[in-house]
């Protein structure tokens, strides 16, 4: 079972994978705001949450990983280059991670930060890869800050995404447009920024031109999420 849920006050989707023989289930990208909400969904469907899978550490909310962990003993999952000293299992590209009968492979997709990590789950005679902010649905996310590299970012879809087939079921980890889902093959035909007819200098131009704003969290979560999840006090005069 693959079940989407959304936080509204920062667009991120967070994603509850279950196998249903076992009971054993997992939770990527939790957000914290909205742990009494997940906690009520597996005990409503009777699971076993065993693990929390961040794909990146997040700059615009904090993570639910420290406090399911407290409610339910589940192990945190992260990237081992994100430097997460409180994660239980610092995960390395092919990691493979077993659920019952289901297994999720860590694919290694920086970019948008050094150490994001996509993750791809066979399931149901269909292959599905949860991005985080790698890809997004006709997007993807920003390379301009927590040693975001635009040039990296462009490689790892490429290579380790696009390489999926095209049939590959596109699980993001946020939209800001009311949409849910995409597929490798409408990514690398439609995607405006990442499409195959654009290459690395012209997207590496596409990303440089962007001037965003700080995610405005940024200065909250990525200490707290660093800490899985724990807030922590800034010391000031």
């Amino acid at each position: 079972m693959i079940r989407q849920l959304f936080d509204k006050e920062t667009s991120t989707y967070t994603y509850l994978v279950a196998d249903m023989r076992s009971r054993k289930a997992l939770l990527i990208d939790p957000v914290d705001a909205q742990v009494e909400r997940d906690l009520k969904l597996l005990r409503e469907l009777e699971l076993e949450l065993v693990y929390t899978v961040e794909t990146h550490v997040h700059a615009d909310h904090v993570t639910g990983s420290g406090k399911l962990r407290e409610a339910t003993g589940a192990k945190s999952v992260v990237s081992a280059t994100e430097g997460v000293g409180c994660a239980d299992i610092p995960a390395a590209h092919g990691h493979r991670l077993a659920l019952g009968s289901l297994e999720l492979e860590a694919r290694a997709t920086p970019g948008h930060t050094s150490g994001c990590m996509s993750w791809v789950l066979e399931h149901e005679g269909r292959t599905h890869v949860f991005t985080g902010d790698t890809l997004l649905i006709r997007g993807c996310g920003r390379t301009d800050f927590q040693s975001g590299d635009s040039t990296t970012l462009y490689q790892s879809v490429h290579t380790q995404l696009f390489s999926l087939p095209d049939s590959t079921v596109v699980h993001p980890g946020h939209d800001y447009r009311g949409q849910t889902h995409s597929t490798i093959g409408e990514e690398k035909a439609h995607n405006p920024r990442l499409n195959r007819e654009i290459d690395q200098a012209t997207f590496v131009g596409i990303m440089a031109d962007l001037k965003l704003a700080p995610p405005r969290m940024i200065d909250v979560a990525v200490p707290a999420n660093l800490s899985c999840g724990r807030k922590v006090e800034v010391q000031g005069g």
